[in-house]
């Protein structure tokens, strides 16, 4: 009788954080392709907010939001063409935001 035998050839536990921030200090390369998020004054600081405030896409919505919430008081009568074209592409985007989010079953902020 044969004994068999066995062994991993990957731990059994396949799980690893991925944090731009943290791949940028150790000069992070995947294939052929090198990730460099640009220099920053602070990099403990950028990855303290990341950690406790929350990832640049959750504060880029927190902002997309707020703008909104101005873009429904704020009188925009008096802006120029190319003014209104830039705050009409940008309502679009946050609505096209709001779909996708929809979609997914995520909460929307309350909307007068």
């Amino acid at each position: 009788m044969m004994k068999s035998f066995s062994f991993a050839v990957a731990p059994e536990q396949l799980w690893q954080a991925i944090n731009p921030w943290t791949f940028y200090q150790q000069g992070a390369q995947f294939g052929f392709i090198n990730i460099d998020l640009g220099s920053t004054p602070a990099p403990h600081t950028e990855q303290t907010i990341l950690d406790e405030v929350g990832s640049y896409g959750r504060q880029i919505g927190r902002l997309g939001d707020a703008l909104e919430v101005l873009l429904r008081h704020v009188p925009l009568e008096n802006l120029s063409k190319d003014e209104t074209d830039a705050l009409d592409v940008l309502k679009g985007q946050l609505a096209e935001i709001r779909q996708i989010k929809e979609r997914q079953g995520r909460k929307q902020p309350l909307h007068p």
